[in-house]
């Protein structure tokens, strides 16, 4: 009776947590995911260069929990918290992402195709649902999230 009472608990915990993550998107404008990473991180070279700065991008692939969909999600490289400039490889803190972890994103659909974007942050400006102040989430066990793995605000100026 006691471990019934303690699992029902933390199940309630569990889906009070998602939904406050949830809210926390929608005020942030962006369309929330949670899945299992089903292709792992892999590089992406720049198309674009601002100031010097090439525009990577990492890319993997998330079966979402919400319509069982396999998304493509787009990582900016240069919002990875341990970006190195014109580094020719997955960030660190994106590489260490495997298949079979779960995610929890925030940031805009594709308008074709099924993917996800925008998943870091804005830089402080004004969310709208094309430009979400967005964040790439793993899950450090059933119930709890990390932190956000797309906060560094270090090349921000290069939208200024």
């Amino acid at each position: 009776m006691k471990q019934a009472l303690i699992a029902t608990l933390l199940l309630g915990l569990a889906a009070a947590a998602a939904a406050s993550e949830q809210s926390n998107c929608s005020a942030a404008k962006g369309a929330f995911l949670t899945g299992t990473v089903t292709k792992a991180p892999k590089f992406t070279a720049a198309t674009q260069t601002i100031q010097g700065v090439q525009l990577s991008h990492t890319h993997l692939s998330l079966v979402a929990d919400q319509d069982g969909k396999t998304y493509d999600v787009a990582i900016d490289n240069v919002f990875a918290v341990d970006y190195v400039k014109n580094a020719k490889t997955v960030p660190a803190s994106l590489a260490a992402i495997k298949v079979n972890d779960r995610l929890e994103l925030c940031g805009a659909k594709y308008t074709s195709g099924v993917g996800i974007h925008w998943v870091h942050t804005n830089c402080g400006d004004t969310p709208t649902k094309s430009a979400p102040n967005g964040w790439v989430k793993r899950f450090t066990s059933s119930t709890a999230v990390g932190s956000n793995l797309e906060r560094s605000q270090t090349y921000c100026y290069l939208w200024d």
